[in-house]
């Protein structure tokens, strides 16, 4: 059962290191956790969920950099990560705590910045979460980082590129990287994507 909530989260997604810029402008619940946000991120941005995520935030009272995701006793960095799902994000977001990072896909490494621009009042029968602006649609998976995606671009701009009919075939012939609405952003439930996730560990 969803949790009772009087106050929404209004929060700017930007994608870092790609030209010309690819951002979502989001509503979450107050009651959201960091596991929450992040499906929220993905369903918005238009992202897979199919690699390891990091939020990077600062605890508030003493400006301890926390790092929160999935943890994984198999991580080479020695770093705590905290479960995204135990974590809520009112505990670390705040008008004085206004920003934190996001990284998917630790190998292409997709670096996003979060900032929470104003806490709201929930309209009364609206759902949340919802995706009211951004631009762009977002790369595609595996595409291997902002400077690979840079370059497929440019290929896909290109008919005259060797590499143009195999890239095109591999990203479809409907790819537009300038097309985006959020009227077509759907949100999954975060628990049934969490227990899905558990079922394929």
């Amino acid at each position: 059962m969803a949790k009772s909530y009087k106050q929404v989260y209004q929060m700017r997604i930007f994608l870092v290191d790609v030209e010309p810029p690819v951002w979502r402008r989001i509503q979450v619940p107050e009651t959201y956790t960091f596991w929450d946000l992040h499906v929220a991120i993905q369903d918005s941005m238009g992202w897979l969920d199919g690699h390891l995520h990091e939020f990077v935030v600062r605890q508030p009272t003493f400006g301890k950099e926390v790092r929160v995701g999935i943890p994984n006793d198999d991580m080479m960095s020695g770093a705590e990560i905290l479960p995204g799902w135990e974590q809520s994000i009112s505990a670390y977001f705040s008008p004085d705590a206004r920003t934190a990072e996001y990284c998917y896909d630790f190998g292409d490494n997709w670096d996003h910045i979060i900032t929470l621009e104003k806490i709201i009042p929930r309209e009364k029968g609206k759902r949340y979460p919802v995706c009211i602006n951004g631009e762009r649609a977002c790369p595609p998976e595996d595409s291997g980082g902002p400077l690979g995606y840079m370059e497929l671009l440019e290929v896909l701009a290109d008919p005259d590129d060797e590499e143009h009919d195999e890239k095109l075939e591999w990203v479809g012939e409907y790819f537009d990287p300038e097309e985006f609405s959020p009227d077509e952003v759907e949100f999954d439930d975060p628990d049934k994507r969490r227990l899905e996730s558990m079922l394929f560990d």
